[in-house]
């Protein structure tokens, strides 16, 4: 078993990463106190489906909730938060991770606990059929059954029911040519009516594999005592190994693109989106974290500032800017809620701050203001076990390399304006950006 060490920003002690010949990686993050977070990350989400199976990693991670070849259904739950734990889980495109957080209890017996319930959860979940729900054809109404599969179906309607899903889920689709992430993480109804148990078995055992699984634990422990726990529990059985997928990354579009659509809405709602650099890039990532900072994030950005509080007219409700980070290339946004008789001026709006973050320069004090949020959102990351597990997380699965975490702060340090520059020409032209609008129905 092959161990590194890395030097984890604002913790104590080295993080310990252990490789196992499985390929499995567990690390193991000391932080004082009496809360402990165990969390198993897989490196599967929609960048693993096509149109044949999307929402099968979403649908999955419900499933794994029901129930084990050792627990019935419910009773994970119930005996974790009785000691007062935090039990949950998400799917993201690069990712689907599972985690407890929870106090240790006397003489660390709760801990136990949740090593022992997690493990089994992740290594023998039997996805029982009475849990599944049979598949249906989705456009029988008479079909009534509220088992986990039609949880999920509704799950989806409402969310594509909102109108910012609407806005981005357009958005993002034409972004891309022909990489997974063009798809919605949680699938659709059409496929999640149909998929099968089998479905699920097979998917699991594929993609839930040691190589693909990083276990993380972060709290106040013995440490070769856990990670014996650990390598004994997680022991993959009938697992499948499946293809390594590489995904051709998408070039950004050539020329703006414009997409349009309505819906039962009273505003308009708009979506600039461009792709980015890979998430292991880390001083690009972080210059367009610092970026979306300064042009979009909070009452003193530009955007807040130019279009909403300066402005005479009101033709914005609400604008920001995000920064998502993704494995193979990374998106940014700008987001914007307006009043629909505005529409064509309330695009050229943004387009004109977009240029303006070159034609009236970034100034040296909105960049260290922007270092100074950021190395404060930094810190506060490492101050509970969540947030550090998150954090590894991240790193281990998305960019696959906690490495870059020692060079995070010495990087952001770094940047100058001209770097800001320079990203902004690389990855914001307007030529490279996807406009999706959604507007109200005529009626």
């Amino acid at each position: 078993m092959n161990k590194t060490l890395v030097k984890y920003p604002y913790l104590t002690k080295d993080v310990e990463i252990y490789e196992r010949e499985n390929g499995h990686r567990v690390v193991l993050a000391h932080k004082p106190g009496d809360m402990v977070n165990v969390s198993s990350w897989v490196k599967t989400g929609s960048i693993n489906e096509d149109d044949t199976n999307n929402g099968i990693s979403h649908f999955l991670e419900h499933l794994m909730f029901k129930g084990t070849k050792t627990f019935k259904v419910g009773e994970f739950d119930r005996m974790l938060e009785a000691k007062g734990a935090i039990v949950n889980a998400a799917t993201w495109k690069d990712y689907t991770f599972y985690y407890v957080t929870l106090p240790k209890g006397v003489d660390n017996k709760d801990f136990k606990l949740a090593v022992e319930l997690h493990s089994d959860m992740m290594m023998n979940p039997v996805f029982p059929s009475e849990e599944l729900g049979a598949p249906f054809d989705i456009n029988d109404t008479t079909v009534t059954d509220k088992r986990e599969r039609h949880v999920v179906i509704e799950e989806i309607r409402m969310r594509k029911d909102q109108p910012w899903t609407k806005v981005y889920n357009q958005c993002n689709y034409n972004m891309y040519t022909s990489h997974p992430y063009k798809r919605d993480v949680i699938g659709t109804p059409e496929i999640i009516s149909q998929v099968t148990r089998e479905d699920i078995d097979n998917y699991y055992r594929k993609f839930y594999t040691p190589k693909n699984m990083t276990t993380i634990v972060v709290g106040d422990f013995n440490h070769e005592e856990v990670l014996n726990t650990i390598c004994e529990k997680f022991n993959f059985p009938d697992r499948i190994e499946g293809e390594n997928r590489i995904n051709k990354q998408d070039s950004p579009v050539s020329q703006t693109k414009y997409v349009e659509s309505s819906a039962n809405v009273q505003t308009s709602y708009l979506m600039f989106g461009w792709l980015g650099p890979l998430a292991k890039d880390l001083k690009a990532s972080i210059c367009l974290d610092l970026i979306s900072m300064i042009f979009g994030d909070g009452t003193s950005s530009r955007l807040q500032q130019n279009l909403i509080e300066k402005l005479p007219e009101k033709i914005f409700n609400y604008i920001s800017s995000e920064h998502y980070q993704f494995k193979d290339g990374n998106n940014f946004f700008i987001q914007a809620n307006y009043n629909p008789e505005f529409k064509e001026k309330a695009i050229e709006l943004v387009k004109g701050e977009l240029a303006k973050l070159l034609t009236n320069r970034i100034t040296e004090e909105e960049l260290s203001k922007a270092k100074k949020r950021t190395k404060s959102r930094f810190a506060y990351s490492a101050e509970t076990v969540s947030e550090i597990g998150e954090t590894i997380g991240y790193y281990m699965t998305v960019c696959d390399d906690l490495k870059l975490i020692e060079d995070y702060l010495a990087d952001l340090e770094s940047i100058t304006v001209d770097d800001l520059e320079d990203t902004i020409k690389k990855y914001l032209s307007i030529e490279n950006a996807v406009i999706s609008v959604l507007v109200p129905n005529e009626e």
